[in-house]
């Protein structure tokens, strides 16, 4: 079936007999669970440092408040230096919900057939746990079933298992916190146990875990996938978290995303989980990162248009979608 026909046939979410007002407002809230009545809209905190000291955590946080949106993902790239009594703190006095998120290294990669290595992985991530849930947070998402990096072969069938029964696991632990884990979908230079959403479907039936849902990547998606409407319909139900980034990861809008098609897939599939905006550039994302992102040149040089441009975008999308039932 070609695109076009698909978009003709979908069915938009349902909103009010006077849908014609302004949506409302999405409730923030510093635990952002059971107190979220819509969809919350973020940022990444990397659109405004890479650095997570008392002064890169205030600036994040107080700068994604500005730009408007309803919650900030943290990356817990280095949880045992990070200070998450100080981030619940700020988070409070700008009140904004928060998530994680972070990848994996090769010291940390659960797919790694050395038990020693997976251990180490698995721990880093209950810290990760535990630190989300001292923030008030109840979503960890990303990288976080291997390394995140460009592998030279297939992924094993013992690589696949020890994942799969470390994440088992650690669903538990999140459970008991009041977490839910997502697993990012990310492209063939960045893992390669899944590139697409079908196939995160059936590591999450090898996982059996009821606390673990996709997480897709509009930017890994551009490159892996057919289109961005069919996968959003694949997942369905299991989609428990959203990024939002372009082809070149810049502002949103101006690169060959088809955006249109994927707003109105999440709303078809009555989407209503977080939706967070990414970007990168090497003049605010550390060093390190950078380099196993390729961010080779930097496509924006001021965050806080960058994250208000994204902050409206995202929004219009969901608007435009939602009038569809008038027509």
């Amino acid at each position: 079936m070609c695109l076009t026909a698909m978009v003709v046939s979908v069915c938009p979410i349902a909103v009010p007999t006077n849908s014609l007002v302004k949506r409302p407002r999405h409730t923030r809230g510093h635990r952002g669970n059971s107190e979220r009545l819509y969809m919350q809209i973020g940022a990444h905190a990397l659109v405004f440092t890479g650095i997570f000291d008392e002064n890169g955590l205030k600036k994040a946080i107080s700068k994604t408040q500005a730009a408007g949106f309803d919650l900030i993902e943290i990356p817990l790239m280095n949880p045992a230096s990070f200070d998450g009594m100080l981030a619940a703190s700020l988070l409070k006095e700008y009140d904004l919900s928060v998530t994680a998120s972070l990848g994996l290294s090769d010291s940390t990669d659960l797919t790694n057939s050395n038990p020693a290595i997976v251990a180490a992985g698995e721990a880093m991530l209950a810290d990760c746990l535990r630190i989300l849930h001292t923030m008030g947070g109840t979503r960890l998402c990303g990288v976080i079933y291997s390394a995140m990096k460009k592998y030279v072969e297939p992924i094993t069938a013992e690589g696949r298992k020890c994942s799969a029964a470390a994440l088992h696991r650690l669903s538990a632990l999140a459970a008991d916190l009041g977490i839910h884990l997502s697993l990012e979908v990310v492209n063939r230079y960045e893992t390669n146990l899944m590139n697409t959403a079908r196939e995160a479907l059936r590591f999450l039936d090898e996982i059996d875990s009821p606390n673990i849902s996709v997480h897709l990547d509009t930017y890994h998606m551009n490159i892996e996938e057919s289109d961005m409407f069919s996968p959003v319909l694949d997942v369905a139900d299991r989609l428990g978290y959203v990024h939002i980034g372009e082809s070149h990861r810049g502002y949103l809008g101006s690169g060959t995303v088809d955006f249109s098609s994927f707003f109105r897939a999440l709303a078809r599939i009555k989407y209503d989980g977080p939706i967070v905006f990414e970007s990168f550039s090497s003049a605010v994302v550390n060093a390190e990162l950078s380099r196993s992102l390729g961010i080779w040149r930097n496509l924006w040089d001021d965050s806080d248009d960058l994250a208000a441009h994204a902050n409206t975008f995202i929004r219009s999308q969901l608007r435009a979608v939602e009038t569809i039932v008038l027509h």
